[in-house]
């Protein structure tokens, strides 16, 4: 094959405009916590200080939940016709200010511009587009002729799809009526101040959305707060799981959306080269940082060296570096915390007897950044294959009947998604009844449209976001 040199191609960074503090954003004003903390967020491909952020405390939550609670009396009593107007506006300003968006994004994550400016703020706009739509058609969405909205619903999101889970979540709110306060990760709260921003510039009447920034105290604070009526979280199996006993005895409803270890299975009847394109975008978009990301490649034994060997060409092609550069298909992992991790884990698949692999690859000096990873070697009992990595490390197991693909997919306490590759379509629907997992894809991987649901079983949570079923969570049914 031809090498290409590639000449850098760096998005400007003078599309947007990061002020040197932020506060919180309490009933349609910018403030000050009230005790003055702060906390700064980094980029983390440079580690550069972007902003200061305010740091919410127990007092600075109750006032965002006063404040929603009093914009529910009269946002819940507007017509959906007049609530979708609001929803979109608002998703045709973020399509407006979407090259901005995308740069702050991968500012403050370290996902690659492309990542952020084609798949992201697409999906984004996408989500309130969607919701607009229904807002005047709840009574036909199968949840009785006059549902009502909950109330205030509390929502936590991770730092790994920043705005996309704040639409996730806002969107459907909104549309049935209910007034949100939002926690955005710790690590990556500038592009939810954006939105804050957004909603002032959109007309969103004040106190409809509150966004409070801080660390995990903060979210702790908000899912216990009693005037909150509905708990949306996305995150770890273990926040999940401390979310769960903290509402338990209450009447508060509860989404969780939790960890993952999908199966990206390949049967031998499978388009090779596609196969690969699809487990290369299963793994290492994002950096490896999705919740659904297909972390175990269960491959038929009689295509494995014909598979690995497309695979590793094909991760030979792949550049790490500036997330801002146009080139870049592997951006810096979000956090030194993060990266302790990953590490961690990889050292461990090496001394449990798995064999490692990465592609010659300079990694940048400053920054935090993993080389895409290959195992093989590995058993079910390997701490790769049983754990959540959340990075760019890729677990390889064969299988060699339909049977032991379906029992090793299954073996795991997630149950988030799951990927089939084959050409026979009696194959494809018999595996993905046999699979627990929330979302099955065929022939492809991470394919996300808002019509659609999306959410697990076992550890990986309970509710759906998405499409009709994405109402429910935040409707009195």
């Amino acid at each position: 094959m031809p090498v290409f040199e590639y000449a850098p191609a760096p998005e400007s960074r003078a599309v947007v405009d990061i002020a040197p503090s932020y506060g919180l954003f309490i009933d349609g004003e910018f403030g000050e916590a009230v005790d003055g903390k702060v906390f700064k967020t980094l980029s983390p491909s440079s580690e550069e200080v972007l902003s200061e952020v305010a740091q919410a405390s127990a007092e600075d939550v109750d006032r965002a939940v006063k404040a929603a609670r009093k914009a529910f009396t009269t946002w819940s009593a507007l017509p959906g016709s007049e609530r979708a107007k609001y929803l979109f506006r608002i998703a045709r300003i973020i399509q407006e200010r979407s090259r901005e968006l995308a740069v702050l994004e991968s500012l403050d994550n370290g996902k690659p511009i492309r990542e952020s400016r084609d798949s992201d703020l697409p999906l984004v706009a996408a989500h309130f587009f969607y919701y607009a739509g229904w807002a005047d058609k709840l009574a036909y969405a199968g949840y009785g002729p006059d549902p009502r909205p909950l109330g205030v619903a509390g929502q936590i999101i991770p730092w790994n799809f920043p705005l996309l889970m704040l639409a996730w979540k806002i969107a459907p709110a909104l549309a049935t009526g209910n007034t949100v306060v939002l926690k955005p990760a710790e690590t990556t709260p500038l592009s939810a101040l954006f939105f804050a921003d957004i909603c002032r510039q959109a007309g969103l009447p004040k106190g409809v959305v509150n966004i409070i920034t801080g660390d995990g105290s903060t979210g702790a604070e908000l899912v216990a707060h009693p005037g909150i009526d509905k708990v949306a979280f996305t995150g770890s199996t273990e926040v999940g799981k401390a979310i769960a006993r903290t509402v338990a005895g209450t009447k508060k409803k509860v989404t969780l959306e939790l960890g993952g270890k999908a199966a990206n299975i390949v049967f031998d009847d499978a388009p090779i080269d596609q196969a690969v394109e699809g487990i290369i975008g299963g793994i290492f978009f994002n950096q490896g940082h999705v919740c659904c990301a297909g972390s175990r490649l269960l491959v038929q034994e009689s295509v494995q060296d014909e598979l690995l060997d497309a695979l590793k060409r094909r991760m030979g092609t792949l550049r790490v570096g500036d997330p801002l550069d146009k080139n870049t298909d592997i951006g810096a992992i979000n956090s030194a915390e993060q990266l302790a991790r990953i590490r961690a884990l990889a050292d461990a698949g090496e001394a449990e007897g798995a064999e490692r692999w990465a592609p010659q690859c300079e990694l940048p000096s400053s920054g935090y950044w993993f080389a895409p990873t290959l195992f093989t070697g590995v058993t079910q009992a390997h701490r790769i294959a049983r754990e959540e990595i959340f990075g760019p490390v890729l677990s390889v197991l064969t299988f060699r009947t339909p049977e032991e693909a379906v029992a090793k997919a299954n073996n795991t306490p997630y149950g988030l998604s799951a990927g089939i590759w084959t050409e026979k379509g009696s194959r494809i629907l018999w595996m993905a009844n046999k699979l627990r997992a929330g979302v099955v894809w065929s022939n492809t991987f991470n394919k996300f449209d808002p019509a659609s649901p999306f959410g697990g079983y076992k550890e990986s949570g309970y509710g759906r976001e998405g499409g009709r079923h994405g109402l429910e969570a935040y409707l009195d049914v």
